[in-house]
Formats: structure tokens, C-alpha cells, sequence
């Protein structure tokens, strides 16, 4: 694989750059990036793009499309373990790939190569899953492409706190969560669109985030990471890889303990639409509806996330973002509870896309705040970013459980009492206001 050439930094700006790794917080401004941070800002929409358009088709419609058409009698048990199994891997391949990517010593800095790989890795599964036709064969493929994809995404994360200054990552974050966003969405309808033909679908999804992946390493290249002191590797620190002391930083267990109640809340529920859209709401051909439904919430997060991203720089604070995203996904959960139909879920999915949005345009600004060292970002944003993996490792088994229990309306107070004990769990951090 050939990595993009990059322009030589100024001596002084590499100086600056190795100083801020060695000696700097999350709380403080990095170095100009090379390109400028207004490029950063919107190259970053693609890159998140790349990535989350494989959550969006893979996770939310090829895969349980692909399961069903497995075996259409045991399709929610034998998803339920597929995904399980997937983001367990996922869980600790984040963590793990930023350890990875903090120590990697190159002229194309810490976080491209590793971007790079994960990206091809991942496309490599896909292909590989796209002639998967047995249980055990999708259940390894599926596995790959999430531990692949998230060694992608953990060093891709670490871009804002590694670039971008303090008083543009709400900014930042906004753009980002349109990315993400787009991208998850966009996923829902391109899997809709290839229901018929799963295996282009996965084609179509390995050369897309390739593609965009590889154009955000050339236009934004890093700081050459050569010259920046490795620290001798240590088995207990890479065991400490998953655990970052809540008494020595508090605001990080909050930041971390929020984020996993509203994913989880969030997905406990959207995790499962296919099958609530077929088995509760009684949609025949959920390709059909899918596509509004994604345009539906890509409408009410765009909405959200444009105003509160900028907004939030603007005045200053995240925590009162936090707490109304949280609350508008738990409320928005009441609609398709009361009411079994279409229309309902509708609602749910533009009010709760507003919530989603909005918490996406501020919470990665408040976490790239409470980091405890740059020598560590890609690491500490993997551990942060198991709060959102967990949720999805946890809830197809959990939501499983509930659904085979009490039915899918179960899915819903559980789904509302999340999400609201999440937007509490922001208040006690004190780094952000």
C-alpha cells in the first residue's frame, strides 16, 4: 500500500508538535494543521462518511437482511449473537488500535497509516462477506469488518484533539455529526436500495469508504510523528489500555458514563427497526419505507446539529445541549409505544434524529475536553468510544431478550429510562460547563 506524500512542516511546527504531544492536555489548543484547520473541518464530513455508511447498511439493513434470508425462522437469535459477537471485537479493537496509533512512529504521522489499513481491511471482509452463505462463514466475516473499521475510526477520532483548537470543536463536532450522521443514514437507504442484491451492496460499501477514507489521508496530511520519543511498551500499560481512573479523573467516568446511557438507550430501540418495521408495525416490504424514514432523520439531525454545534461555541457550554438531546430521544420513544403504526414511528424518528443530532454536535467537543494527555488521545477516545460500541454490544442481546419476553413494545420504557439517566449523568463534569 502507498501512502500520499506529504509537504514538509516548518522546523518550528514540528518542534511545536512534538511539545504538545509530550506535555499537553485535552483542555488545550494543538498546533495549526498543515493544510489549516477550515480544510480539517470540512474534509472531515467524507472521512466520517466512509466509516458510518457501513454502520448505517451493513449493521442496520444488509446483515439482518443477509441473516434472515439464512435461516428466516431463528433470524432474531442468530442476529443477536452475529452482532454481539461483532462488537465485542469492535469493543476492544478501538482501545486497542489507538494504543496502537498513539506509539506509531512515521513521516505520515500517527493516525494515517492506521486509517489507511483499517479501511482496506475492512473493504476485504466485506468482499469476503458478500460470498458468505452459511451461519459460521457471515458470523466471521461480519466479525472482520467490525474490528477492521473500528481500527479506522478509533485513530480518525483522535483528528480533533491531535488539530483542532478549543474554540472550533463545536464547530468541529457538528461537522463531524453530519458526517456520521449522513452517513449512517445515507447507509439505511443505499442497503434499502441494494435488498435485492446483497453482495453489490457490500461491493458498493468497500470501494465507497475506501475511497473517501484514502482522499481525507491525502488532503489533510499530519505532522511527521519520526522524531517524537516512543516510551519503552509495558504490559501492564497496555492493560491499563481499558481503564482510566474515575477518582483521578472524574469528568472522564461522567463524559463516558453519558454517553453509553444515551447509545444505549438510542439503539436499543433503532438497533432493532428492521424487525420492529416487519413484526410489530406489520410492514410487508420495510424497503419501501426505510428510504423516508432515513430522510426523515437525517432531516431532524442536520437540523439539530447545524444550530447546536456553532451555537454551543458560541455560548460557551455543552452540558444543557447534552441534557435536551437526551431528553428528546427518550420522549421520542412515547410515540411508537402508544401507538403501533407507521406514522408514530415516523415522529419517533424525526424527533429522536433531532436529539441524536444535537447530542452528536456537542458531545465529542465536551470529550476531547476532559482527555488527560495528547500522548494518549487515540487511546482514551477508544476507551470513550466503548461507550457507544458497548451499548451496541450489549442491546441486540439484551433487546433480544426483551422482545422474546415481552414483545417489542418492551424495547421502549427501557429505551426512554436510558436515554434520561444519561443526559443527568453530564452534570457533575467540571471541565466544561
Amino acid at each position: 500500500m502507498t501512502m500520499p506524500s506529504e509537504p514538509l512542516a516548518p522546523v518550528d511546527d514540528v518542534d511545536a508538535e512534538i511539545a504538545f504531544i509530550e506535555e499537553a492536555a485535552g483542555n488545550e489548543d494543538p498546533p495549526t494543521p498543515i493544510k489549516g484547520v477550515r480544510r480539517l473541518l470540512w474534509w472531515i464530513i467524507p472521512a466520517n462518511m466512509g466509516v458510518f455508511i457501513i454502520w448505517g447498511a451493513f449493521l442496520g439493513i444488509l446483515l439482518p437482511a443477509q441473516v434472515a434470508g439464512l435461516d428466516s425462522a431463528n433470524k432474531i437469535a442468530n442476529f443477536a449473537i452475529i452482532s454481539t459477537v461483532g462488537a465485542v471485537f469492535a469493543l476492544f479493537g478501538q482501545p486497542i488500535a489507538g494504543q496502537i496509533s498513539d506509539r506509531t512512529r512515521s513521516r505520515f504521522g500517527r493516525r494515517a497509516p492506521w486509517i489507511m489499513i483499517g479501511s482496506v481491511v475492512g473493504a476485504l471482509s466485506l468482499v469476503g462477506l458478500a460470498f458468505a452463505d452459511s451461519f459460521v462463514g457471515v458470523l466471521i466475516a461480519a466479525t472482520i469488518v467490525q474490528t477492521a473499521y473500528n481500527f479506522a475510526q478509533g485513530p480518525l477520532s483522535a483528528v480533533m484533539p491531535d488539530r483542532v483548537p478549543i474554540k472550533r470543536r463545536g464547530t468541529f463536532s457538528a461537522l463531524s455529526g453530519i458526517g456520521l450522521m449522513v452517513g449512517a443514514l445515507g447507509g439505511q437507504i443505499v442497503g434499502s436500495v441494494f435488498l435485492g442484491s446483497i453482495a453489490a451492496g457490500y461491493l458498493f460499501l468497500a470501494v465507497f469508504s475506501v475511497l473517501m477514507l484514502t482522499l481525507f489521508v491525502i488532503f489533510n496530511p499530519d505532522y511527521s510523528s519520526k522524531e517524537v520519543p516512543r516510551e519503552p511498551f509495558r504490559f501492564a500499560d497496555f492493560l491499563r489500555t481499558f481503564w482510566v481512573n474515575p477518582v483521578k479523573h472524574p469528568d472522564f467516568f461522567w463524559a463516558f458514563t453519558g454517553r453509553t446511557l444515551l447509545y444505549a438507550g438510542y439503539f436499543t430501540v433503532t438497533g432493532y427497526q428492521f424487525y420492529i418495521l416487519t413484526d410489530y408495525i406489520g410492514i410487508e416490504n420495510p424497503a419501501t419505507v426505510i428510504p423516508v424514514l432515513g430522510l426523515l432523520t437525517l432531516a431532524g439531525i442536520l437540523i439539530s446539529t447545524i444550530v447546536s454545534g456553532p451555537l454551543s461555541d458560541k455560548v460557551g457550554r455543552r452540558k444543557p445541549f447534552i441534557f435536551g438531546s437526551s431528553v428528546l430521544v427518550g420522549v421520542a420513544m412515547l410515540a411508537p409505544m402508544i401507538s403501533p403504526t407507521l406514522p408514530a414511528w415516523m415522529v419517533m424518528t424525526f424527533v429522536a434524529g433531532l436529539g441524536f443530532g444535537m447530542f452528536q454536535a456537542v458531545d465529542t467537543a465536551l470529550m476531547s475536553q476532559v482527555l488527560p494527555s495528547a500522548k494518549s488521545f487515540a487511546k482514551d477516545l477508544g476507551v470513550v468510544n466503548i461507550a457507544a460500541t458497548l451499548p451496541q454490544a450489549l442491546a441486540p442481546a439484551i433487546a433480544g431478550a426483551i422482545v422474546l419476553g415481552f414483545g417489542f413494545v418492551g424495547l421502549f420504557p427501557l429505551g426512554i429510562a436510558l436515554s434520561v439517566l444519561g443526559a443527568f449523568a453530564v452534570w457533575p463534569i467540571k471541565a466544561s460547563r
